[in-house]
């Protein structure tokens, strides 16, 4: 295994964590009221979005232009 292949594992287990642990804090955070409540659900909900991203990344699904110098 080369190092390349090494770190996308880590970003996948990483990426997967970081979405279920975003997800969990959303879901028992999702009926507080108050203006602060809501910016800190809407950074849970960028923080989930991201680790998707990096997920797709890491898979090779986005990112790796292939055809580009």
């Amino acid at each position: 295994m080369n190092q390349l292949q090494f770190e996308h594992i880590i970003t996948i287990i990483g990426a997967i964590v970081v979405f279920l642990a975003a997800s969990v804090a959303l879901k028992n955070d999702w009926k507080t009221p108050g203006l602060e409540n809501q910016v800190f659900k809407l950074m849970l909900f960028l923080l989930a979005v991201g680790s998707v991203l990096a997920f797709l990344a890491a898979m090779g699904v986005i990112g790796s232009w292939k055809g580009s110098a």
